[in-house]
């Protein structure tokens, strides 16, 4: 007796029948095709001439496998449309059905097609019968998660785990769906769809890539950035540090600040005149330092302000992303003390009761990073520096004595000057 057979055809996740490939139309036209009333092909199908048998809605994996197997005829296969992927239960059941099945690819989705898949998972969360907590979620309330979901993302990114990475960024797109489904709700005329978010950054990109898109040549990355900058400005006036985010870390913040102003020729203020005035970056971040621990001057906010601005100031002359360069040091802090931790617990000491002594000594053990080459050269890097009774760093002479500080480098800041502008 000859196994009834059954042709699963995989539609993608576009839903086109103009996707389908000429074999997929030979086996819809050729066979019997059981689909569901409301299924999305249905409609071209029947216009197709192709004959369709309904499903029941709600059919379990067995109960389709039996109506496939029913419908299947010796000259003409029973037909099923699987979207991107067969069930395994419903392979499954045909197989202990008895069923000579074949799955046939009729349509390879296109990179990007799984995004309208996404889409389509959104709207149902969103829709009538949907999830309650989705459905009562605003922008307001979802602030929080955007902002989570992009630190989750830099931190797999930050510790090369490519996988983690693949899944934060996921959850990442999921609250730019959200975002756009929550615009598209609002009345007619005040929000806008996840479509038009992607038609604004396809013509963004088109716009500012003329060396791509165009016929502008270009000599490389620089003249790339400088053109960049050119289109911008032509896209309507722009003040110095408008767009920059406000709400972004403090140290990405006024990197992108001092970017910006230095690119506009705007003086960065007490820090940067400090470094001007000083024999070295080290003597400007230590006059500022100083002035933290003065017994006449009491520490203010905009005084830590001041030399954190410093700092930046001087990450940024060093091509060093202030915010990545402070989180990599606190990470390796972060397993210094872990580390510590763990030789406590070996050795049978209680970290709750360890003083600060003992910690040194453990953090002594604790083997960090091996510095650079460069970095040993240079006892600022190097962690090498001498410093003051009061902890700041000093600046040597070439037989590595302290010096003075200038006599201006402890000069207090002007009010209202640096970070806070």
């Amino acid at each position: 007796m000859t196994a009834p057979r059954v042709v699963l055809v995989t539609t993608g996740s576009a839903l086109g029948t103009g996707a389908l490939t000429w074999p997929a139309w030979e086996q819809l036209r050729g066979g019997t095709v059981l689909l569901g009333a409301g299924h999305p092909l249905r409609p071209a199908l029947v216009e197709a001439g192709v004959v369709v048998t309904d499903l029941p809605d709600g059919a379990g994996v067995e109960e389709l496998a039996d109506r496939l197997v029913a419908a299947a005829a010796p000259d003409r296969p029973a037909v099923h449309p699987v979207g991107v992927a067969p069930d395994p239960g419903l392979t499954g059941a045909l197989d202990a059905a008895g069923a000579d099945t074949t799955v046939l690819a009729g349509a390879p989705d296109p990179p990007g097609a799984r995004l309208l898949e996404a889409v389509a998972v959104m709207d149902r969360l969103r829709s009538p019968g949907g999830c309650p907590w989705d459905a009562e979620q605003t922008h307001t309330s979802l602030a929080p998660y955007l902002l989570e979901e992009c630190y989750e993302a830099l931190e797999a990114l930050e510790t090369g785990d490519l996988h983690a990475l693949r899944d934060e960024l996921g959850d990442v797109l999921l609250q730019v769906l959200f975002h756009a489904r929550l615009a598209e709700e609002r009345p007619a005329g005040q929000g806008w769809t996840v479509d038009d978010v992607a038609a604004g950054l396809v013509a963004k990109l088109v716009r500012r890539h003329p060396h791509v898109f165009g016929d502008v040549a270009v000599s490389g990355a620089a003249e790339v950035t400088a053109n960049w900058d050119e289109i911008k400005a032509s896209e309507g006036p722009r003040g110095v540090v408008e767009g920059v985010a406000a709400g972004q870390p403090a140290l990405s913040l006024g990197a992108k600040l001092q970017r910006r102003a230095r690119r506009a020729g705007v003086p960065l203020g007490a820090g940067a005149e400090a470094l001007g005035a000083a024999p070295s970056v080290a003597a400007a971040l230590a006059a500022l330092a100083s002035a933290l621990v003065d017994d006449d001057v009491p520490p203010t906010v905009d005084r830590v302000g001041e030399l954190l601005f410093t700092a930046v100031s001087v990450a940024v002359d060093a091509g060093v992303d202030p915010e990545a360069a402070l989180r990599g040091t606190a990470r390796r802090f972060a397993a210094r003390v872990t580390a510590a931790e763990a030789l406590a617990r070996a050795e049978g000491r209680d970290a709750a009761r360890l003083g600060e002594g003992d910690w040194a000594e453990l953090l002594a053990r604790t083997a960090g990073p091996e510095p650079s080459a460069d970095a040993a050269e240079d006892p600022v890097a190097a962690g090498g520096r001498e410093v003051d009774d009061e902890g700041v760093p000093v600046e040597l002479d070439a037989d590595g004595a302290p010096l003075d500080l200038p006599p201006d480098a402890g000069a207090r800041p002007a009010p209202g000057r640096g970070g806070a502008r």
